[in-house]
């Protein structure tokens, strides 16, 4: 028999996440098994709908295409990566730092119609998009009667 660790606030910050979808993604704080706190962050995404197909498009600046990998496996599409903190030698002092860094991973559920072989990405200016085309539906075959 495993312990589980028990987080009292998971449920209230579920429910909060329920309730408030569109606010802004921005770094959270993370309690680690072994009682280590970092930040976490995760990009923002939207997501379209076409005829042909469905479109995701995760905000991503800074990030070079060899920094990203996207996955899709059981339906469900991944887009996982890590925004590094440049830290260089310099009399520099920062004030505030408002970019978040670290690793990130974001995971959407496809539904059945896609065709999965076809799925294309592409980065421009900071913005990944990833093509996800539509099934071709099969049109019912018309049976006469004899």
């Amino acid at each position: 028999m495993s312990l589980i660790r028990w987080d009292p606030f998971a449920d209230v910050e579920n429910l909060f996440n329920r309730m408030m979808p569109r606010m802004p993604r921005g770094p959270r704080l993370s309690v680690e098994d072994d009682g280590g706190v970092t930040f976490e962050w995760s990009p923002s995404a939207d997501i379209s709908e076409t005829d042909k197909e469905y479109l995701v498009r995760a905000d991503l600046p800074g990030l070079k295409k060899e920094e990203v990998k996207v996955t899709f496996a059981d339906g469900v599409l991944t887009i996982q990566g890590e925004r590094k903190q440049h830290k260089e030698q310099t009399t520099e002092k920062f004030h505030r730092v408002e970019n978040s860094y670290g690793t990130f991973t974001r995971s959407f559920s496809l539904p059945d119609n896609i065709t999965p072989d076809a799925i294309r990405c592409e980065s421009k200016d900071g913005v990944l998009s990833v093509h996800i085309p539509k099934a071709e539906q099969k049109k019912p075959k018309e049976i006469s009667i004899q």
